[in-house]
């Protein structure tokens, strides 16, 4: 089977599927594969930050979204012997420390407005199988298998990987990536909201551990739990009531929820933390965006935002490209120039704010 079309992005995340959207509803032919069979995976980054909302309102997005998916955060909470030692709060009256979209929220919203595109095509369930180059080096489409298990070559101008930190794109384009541990992973869990929980987000010590709390949409509140780094095996041989009674310790108003929702190690999800930077974003008729290119941890929640600037970015070169018929790796290689640098002082930022968290809790 084969099909041919301007632009392939392969992995339909944020990145990927606004990209998709941006490219589409200025007229370019797009086919956009995800491996998962239905949009939007649990435990990701969730997070909008001002630089990920700039993004959105810029091209009318959040509008898009169904009101109820929406929660801006009122304040940064930092906990200590649960009592609270330090808050931030929006810059100003009306602003957010952040903003609560659940993903398969966003995805729904940008694939719904390209359903009526007939320039856009969405494979769901798709994995990735191939490159395929001409002569001269130059990436021309890829090879994937569809959900119903058929063999397709698709043949195009470009070829995006957006398809995430362990990127298929990235391994069979062989581009060198360099990887670096943060000395911890991370452990998820969701649970509802108690009566009369604020849209806060908290952070605290509490036995030696690191515990944070994201309030999000539709009356959840997600936990994330630090844990040495590769300690995971460990820890599930000590008693499963250790991990549940410290975060009882520190927020008790969690209780009720915690001993209902939290009852054994499969109501947590297990996050292997580390940042990434890939020696080149782009290759004739290739690119990457997003953890493809820069993986990031979730300190600052920047990950995600990073990763919709990067698509921001480079829908505006791939067009630049199609409409003045430039050379194809210029176009794309101006995304690295415009982008890196602002990624690398993040990804540097990152570093800092783990380093310094303690000093959070110094009164």
């Amino acid at each position: 089977m084969q099909r041919h079309t301007e632009i392939c992005i392969a992995g339909g995340g944020p990145a990927g599927t606004l990209l998709a959207y941006l490219l589409a509803r200025r007229g370019a032919e797009v086919v956009l594969v995800e491996k998962q069979p239905v949009p939007g995976p649990s435990f990701r980054g969730e997070i909008i930050n001002a630089d990920g909302e700039s993004v959105l309102r810029k091209h009318g997005i959040l509008d898009k979204i169904n009101p109820e998916a929406v929660l801006p955060l009122l304040r940064l909470e930092y906990w200590e012997n649960r009592k609270i030692v330090k808050t931030i709060f929006p810059d100003h009256a009306d602003g957010n420390v952040g903003i609560h979209i659940p993903q398969a929220d966003l995805l729904h919203a940008l694939l719904n407005e390209m359903k009526s595109y007939s320039n856009f095509t969405y494979l769901p369930g798709t994995m990735v199988r191939g490159l395929l180059q001409n002569e001269e080096g130059t990436y021309t489409g890829v090879k994937v298998r569809t959900a119903d298990g058929s063999l397709l070559t698709i043949h195009s101008q470009v070829v995006v990987g957006a398809d995430g930190r362990y990127s298929s794109v990235r391994k069979y384009a062989g581009i060198p990536v360099n990887s670096a541990g943060h000395g911890y992973d991370l452990l998820w869990a969701r649970i509802p909201a108690p009566q009369g929980w604020e849209p806060v987000m908290c952070s605290t010590i509490q036995n030696g551990q690191q515990l944070h709390l994201f309030t999000q949409a539709r009356g959840y509140v997600q936990i994330g739990w630090n844990i040495a780094e590769d300690s995971y095996k460990e820890l599930r041989k000590r008693p499963f009531e250790e991990l549940t009674q410290t975060l009882i310790e520190a927020f008790p108003k969690l209780e009720d929820s915690v001993r209902q929702h939290i009852t054994s190690w499969q109501d947590f999800v297990l996050l292997d933390i580390f940042s990434s930077k890939s020696e080149r974003w782009a290759q004739p008729g290739l690119v990457l965006i997003g953890d493809a290119a820069h993986t990031m941890t979730p300190t600052g929640a920047f990950g995600l935002n990073e990763a919709l600037r990067d698509a921001d970015v480079l829908h505006e070169e791939i067009l630049n490209c199609l409409s003045q018929n430039k050379e194809t790796l210029t176009s794309l290689e101006r995304l690295e120039q415009r982008r890196r640098g602002d990624v690398e002082r993040r990804q540097r930022e990152q570093v800092d704010m783990e380093l310094t968290y303690a000093q959070n809790f110094n009164n």
